[in-house]
């Protein structure tokens, strides 16, 4: 899990070549297996609704989905909740009334949205989770799971707090609700041959102001913390490292996803890494899974998630990536 991630440009080709090559074959496919008409592309629609809040990390996942679409020529309909359960769960129980061909979700609130995503799969529309859910996708009602286990990314992420002599490792949790969020935590406590403390940071994306006192407020409380393992970009960014700076503190700072501010600070030398999960990734391939299975009746994974993460962006390649953060694809 250590090695380099795959470069943007080749996945682009890579991803371009599969978009055309697939829909040339539809194009000139009349029927499936079954002897079933498969539906022209431009009747297709595939709906992508997540918990997403539309900021740093889900623009992006939303702008992998869209070029799947742009690329195979199909409908893609995006829908963020910002991270409200009961919201999420009445979209997805739209999907049938909104002509979706098929539905990838997010779930980072499994229960919340389990009869929705059953009655879309119910009514013969297949689905797939993406990014949060690979340990429950089967119960879902998806064929697969595209994204990231974040029990094995937390676990990575303790190796790298060992390699740096960390110790006293805070792990701030924005999102209560968020299982993949405490399986970050679990992972690292895992393996970290530290101690590993989660710290209850509930609605800090929503200000980061008094998020980032309320950590500065922890470290103040226990001197002895000599690691923060972010679990947002923003989070590492605007809350923690302006926090452990008003301190004087050399923290060891790790975070979860990537954004502007993040990767200059990598580049600065006041953070050590972040954890990508490669979010373009999880919406494009997300569409074009449900493609292949609407219109060739592949149902890919072979019962298993489908890994995109955990990469790491550190000192040793974060000027490649930087750009790409820019361009809005990584």
């Amino acid at each position: 899990m250590r090695g380099p991630n795959l470069d943007i440009k080749k996945f682009a080709v890579l991803t371009s070549v599969v978009a055309l090559t697939l829909a040339g074959c539809a194009a000139g496919t009349d029927s499936d297996a079954g002897g079933t008409a498969a539906p022209a592309n431009s009747d297709i629609k595939i709906c992508v609704y997540t918990h997403g809040d539309g900021g740093t990390f889900w623009s992006v996942a939303q702008a992998g989905a869209e070029k799947a679409g742009e690329d195979l020529g199909i409908t893609v309909d995006y829908q963020g909740s910002t991270n409200d359960s009961a919201r999420q769960a009445a979209i997805i129980d739209g999907a049938v009334s909104a002509d979706c061909d098929g539905v990838a979700a997010s779930a980072p609130d499994p229960g919340a949205i389990e009869q929705a995503m059953l009655a879309v799969a119910d009514a013969g529309i297949p689905t797939v989770t993406m990014n949060s859910g690979s340990d429950v996708f089967k119960s879902l009602g998806a064929f697969t799971h595209v994204g990231q286990d974040e029990i094995i990314a937390g676990r990575e992420a303790g190796l790298r707090f060992n390699e740096l002599g960390a110790t006293n490792i805070l792990c701030p949790i924005q999102e209560a609700a968020n299982v993949g969020l405490t399986d970050r935590c679990a992972g690292a406590r895992e393996t970290s041959t530290g101690t590993v403390t989660d710290f209850n940071l509930d609605g800090g994306l929503q200000d980061l102001t008094a998020a980032s006192a309320k950590i500065k407020a922890a470290l103040e409380a226990d001197p002895t913390i000599d690691a923060v393992f972010a679990l947002n970009a923003d989070i590492a960014a605007k809350a923690v490292l302006p926090a452990a700076q008003e301190l004087g503190l050399d923290l060891h700072i790790g975070t979860v996803d990537m954004s502007e501010d993040a990767l200059n600070a990598i580049a600065a030398g006041e953070m050590e890494f972040a954890i990508d999960q490669q979010q373009y990734a999880q919406g494009y391939l997300s569409v074009v899974l449900l493609y292949l299975n609407i219109t060739n009746a592949h149902s890919l994974g072979g019962g298993l998630p489908m890994y995109t993460g955990p990469g790491f962006v550190d000192a040793s390649n974060v000027e490649a990536v930087i750009g790409y953060v820019a361009a809005g694809t990584r």
